[in-house]
């Protein structure tokens, strides 16, 4: 949805009214008479809409989410948030970007609210108007909430728009807020459409998707207070079916096509952020996701920098759980379709040639010749692993390209999640990308289902919605695979070309005895892993199933500092100290930073 003239004004006003972003007073300017107009109602909309960019326009969601857990690692620069992935002690209540966080979504809240309380004495728009945007401000609301209390635990609930200061903020219990959240998106999924005419609104959809999430995550507490109820994993299901059912949507065939920047508006996204190239629509500051993920290519030989490979911003690097077990690398295309390993020569000037090292004289023919031409192999970044005894230094010398095995990867050099390039920015040195980010799609409706069923016992519909994703994962027959199927994975050339489609699918045994030791919960997390890798919610999903700190303890190296509380965020201090009066630091901060 393209915003309209008016959300510049009425984001002046509100970026003056939320200085303190807890403070709802109305700042003069635009009397609130404006918002119970049409017009009014329209800019306020697309104002809460705009909220939504914060996380993704910088080093803001994604190191939260993707930092100290079993799937990321510190990369080479880590920037400041480092203590993210290690859990310093400078992970602190003082933490910059937690602050940001907390800000930004209650910002988003404090816009919404205006519009819900404004919309009832809002004349010239029709009834079935008025409950839309309704919709969609309660819908808004209900997600930052939601994002809030996954992070946080307790926050203030704020739903009343005030004309006076105030700064007597109490943290409401967790239950309470997670009931606000299902009231707000209950009353999208009543009042939204199934479509909009402006792409990126919430319909219909999209609040099932959610209200499905909120479901699930509320339903998988075990020690959590969570308010749970024993209905909860039966409303997920339930919701996440109905957005199955609706055929409003339907899974990308190919994997890979799903994250080509040309088919953003696809069949499978429900919901999704919207950026564009016009960087004043932004607000001077696009999607740079894509900056994050990028490893140390153009400094190799053969090699500059391109907007096909990304500027190696090299802020996070995948595990060796996630490169090494998370994947069955040979029939699970979602690997191969998720990293990239290979970077093809794209500067003649700097092409090595051949020559005699210490431990290595190639043929005589070849010395002083280079080793490959623009187009051909320059990095090959390998699963396999070259074997102590062998000499590395001439192993390397006689490869034509960079070789980077598995013994050779660092922090700096690894395979490189390539999900969410953008080579649409003006130049490669550009940071602000304008591709939209995907909220909610199909596949996590089907991981949602399938995990709601699993924990009610029916493993028989878990397998269902678990193999629709599946089957997707897997290579098609006719689809060529690459090299590294029969260079790397076992697999056979002759094979190239036939279907791992039986391979991935899975049986009721498979989810259950068949695990042994390993549970279902674990399997589900694995999966979502495999599906959803990268996509800036994997903290969320291990708090969730109270699985952070073993799994972290279990595949991520550098955060042997975790802690149990660390499954919250700390309150960021700039809102306590605001706080008047203010409660024993036991009530305004979570436990473990006091």
């Amino acid at each position: 949805m393209k915003t309209k003239i008016h959300i510049i004004l009425f984001c002046m006003v509100l970026s003056l009214s939320c200085t303190n972003y807890l403070d709802e007073k109305i700042v003069s300017g635009i009397s609130y008479g404006y918002y119970e107009t049409p017009e009014g109602v329209d800019a306020g909309v697309a104002s809460i809409y705009s909220v939504l960019r914060w996380a993704y326009n910088g080093e803001n969601l994604h190191p939260i989410q993707e930092l100290g857990t079993d799937t990321y690692q510190e990369g080479q620069d880590g920037n400041l948030k480092g203590a993210l992935n290690r859990y310093e002690s400078s992970l602190n209540s003082q933490f910059g970007v937690l602050y940001n966080f907390w800000s930004n979504y209650y910002t988003g809240i404090s816009r919404a609210n205006i519009v819900i309380n404004a919309i009832p004495s809002v004349t010239g728009m029709s009834d079935d108007i008025k409950n839309i945007r309704m919709g969609e401000s309660r819908f808004l609301r209900g997600l930052f909430y939601f994002y809030l209390v996954q992070t946080f635990g307790q926050v203030p609930i704020v739903k009343e728009v005030d004309f006076e200061v105030k700064t007597d903020f109490k943290r409401a219990p967790v239950a309470d807020v997670y009931d606000l959240i299902i009231e707000d998106i209950r009353y999208a999924v009543d009042y939204l459409p199934p479509s909009q005419p402006d792409y990126g609104r919430a319909t219909k959809g999209a609040a099932q998707h959610l209200l499905a999430s909120v479901y699930l995550t509320r339903g998988s507490a075990i020690t959590a207070q969570r308010g749970q109820k024993a209905t909860d994993m039966d409303s997920a299901a339930y919701y996440a079916d109905q957005v199955i059912a609706s055929g409003t949507y339907s899974l990308v065939p190919d994997f890979k096509q799903l994250w080509h920047i040309d088919n953003q508006k696809n069949s499978e996204v429900i919901f999704a952020v919207q950026f564009s190239q016009n960087m004043l629509y932004n607000n001077n500051s696009g999607n740079k996701i894509h900056l994050y993920y990028t490893m140390v290519y153009d400094n190799k030989p053969g090699m500059s920098r391109a907007l096909e490979y990304g500027r190696p911003w090299r802020r996070v690097r995948p595990t060796d759980f996630t490169l090494y077990e998370l994947f069955d690398r040979k029939n699970d295309a979602r690997f191969y379709k998720t990293f990239r390993t290979v970077w093809y020569a794209n500067n003649p000037d700097n092409i090595p040639v051949w020559q005699a090292t210490a431990g290595y004289t190639p043929p005589s023919d070849l010395v002083g010749k280079p080793k490959f031409a623009v187009g051909d192999t320059a990095i090959w970044v390998t699963m396999e692993r070259v074997p102590d005894h062998v000499n590395r230094d001439s192993l390397y010398a006689s490869k034509p390209y960079y070789y980077i095995p598995r013994n050779r990867q660092t922090n700096a050099e690894f395979p490189q999640n390539f999900k969410f390039y953008d080579d649409k920015r003006p130049a490669a040195n550009d940071e602000n990308g304008s591709r939209d980010w995907y909220v909610f799609r199909l596949a996590e409706t089907y991981l949602i289902a399938a995990e709601a069923y699993g924990r009610s016992g029916n493993y028989a519909t878990a397998v269902e919605r678990l193999n629709e994703v599946r089957k997707r994962a897997a290579y098609k027959e006719g689809e060529e695979k690459p090299g590294e199927y029969w260079r790397v994975e076992g697999g056979d050339y002759d094979e190239r070309f036939e279907s791992t489609e039986q391979a991935l699918l899975l049986s009721v045994e498979d989810i259950t005895t068949g695990l042994g030791d390993y549970s279902f919960i674990d399997f589900m997390l694995d999966e979502r892993a495999r599906e959803l890798h990268g996509e800036c919610i994997r903290r969320w999903e291990l708090v969730r199933c109270e699985k952070l700190v073993e799994r972290v303890l279990e595949h991520n190296p550098e955060a042997q500092n975790i802690r149990e509380f660390h499954k919250l965020m700390p309150i960021p201090q700039n809102h306590i100290d605001r706080l008047d009066p203010i409660g024993p630091l036991e009530e305004e901060q979570n436990e473990g930073y006091y």
